[in-house]
């Protein structure tokens, strides 16, 4: 009698074989499609604005400065404090010769005002005052407060001289050979009348405060005497101090070179807020834009442009750019302070 063949073992033999193959091809296929490393793609390096060297070929060499035009711009010396240029017309050049007005790296060019009305805010002139004009150690004034107050500026902080001393300046405020002179007509101090203490021991503010004067910052009698083109962080200015007033809530500076140098032809002459740039050749991140032609339009026109170089690139990516039929460019640009926030009414988003 023919003896029947094992089929439940070859059976069991044969299905635990089939999945142990399956298993070992199913590993190598997962195995050889996985990323080369565990930590993911590697990040793209974006170098510092300003610091990627590019280079410009013989026809892209600045031939000439870069005109500017600037209108109702808050031009940001910080994040924190700005210069409210109601109106400007001026030169922009790179402090190399023939090389590309790098917008990205504010300490390589010089503005050189011809005309300008410009004004300061209290919080702007105390950013200025502190952080800069006598932002160093142990300066002779801190703790700077500036204020308008009619026609006066009221400066209240305080002065080191072996103690700290607080006190209160009324003052009037004029022109000096360029400089803004700061005239006090009252001092306050403990109560009593500084100016009458100061002359009654034969001191002024001239011998009591040393004042380094690359700070933009001198003393004379009992005035203070203020440089706005020494006073200012880069962008480096060139400008001359024609006129100076209190005006409501600002101290507003006129410049006058004298140079008289002529009108520019704005594309755009309806853009209450805005800057253009004519003529050089101006560089922005990897763009270089060989006779510049360029109009910066405010997203936002219910209210002045508010601009920061530092920023400018963050401000034009939640912007917009549009292409001109001569070639050049007309872009919108958010306000520095409207980034990350929704849209207002009637703001112009792409």
């Amino acid at each position: 009698m023919q003896r029947q063949a094992p089929w439940k073992l070859i059976a069991i033999v044969t299905t635990t074989t089939s999945l142990l193959l399956s298993l070992l091809v199913l590993r190598a296929c997962f195995v050889k499609g996985q990323p080369a490393t565990a930590s993911g793609p590697p990040e793209v390096a974006i170098p510092a604005a300003g610091m990627l060297a590019l280079p410009v070929p013989a026809t892209a060499a600045a031939k000439a400065p870069t005109n500017v035009f600037m209108r109702n711009v808050w031009f940001r010396i910080d994040q924190n404090a700005y210069l409210d240029i109601h109106l400007m017309r001026g030169e922009l050049m790179s402090k190399t010769a023939g090389t590309p007005l790098n917008l990205d790296d504010k300490r390589t060019f010089v503005m050189k005002v011809d005309k300008a009305k410009i004004g300061m805010r209290a919080g702007s002139l105390d950013v200025l005052m502190n952080r800069y004009v006598f932002g160093y150690a142990h300066p002779p004034l801190h703790n700077l407060l500036v204020e308008t107050a009619g026609k006066q500026l009221r400066l209240s902080g305080v002065m080191h001289k072996g103690i700290d001393i607080h006190f209160t300046m009324w003052a009037d405020v004029s022109v000096s050979n360029g400089l803004i002179r700061i005239h006090p007509t009252k001092i306050q101090t403990f109560g009593i009348s500084g100016i009458g203490v100061l002359k009654a021991v034969g001191m002024t503010l001239e011998k009591l405060l040393k004042m380094p004067n690359e700070r933009g910052i001198s003393a004379q009698g009992n005035d203070l005497l203020l440089d706005p083109q020494r006073a200012l962080p880069p962008p480096e200015v060139e400008l001359h101090l024609a006129g100076v007033r209190v005006e409501g809530d600002e101290l507003m500076m006129f410049f006058d070179a004298g140079r008289h140098l002529p009108e520019l032809a704005l594309p755009h002459p309806e853009e209450k807020n805005t800057i253009y740039f004519r003529g050089g050749t101006l560089r922005m991140g990897k763009l270089l834009m060989v006779d510049a032609d360029m109009q910066v339009g405010d997203a936002d026109p219910s209210d002045p442009f508010d601009f920061y170089i530092d920023r400018y690139n963050d401000q034009l990516v939640a912007g917009f750019v549009r292409n001109q039929p001569n070639y050049g460019l007309f872009v919108f640009m958010r306000d520095f302070s409207d980034l990350g926030k929704p849209a207002r009414p009637g703001e112009r988003m792409p």
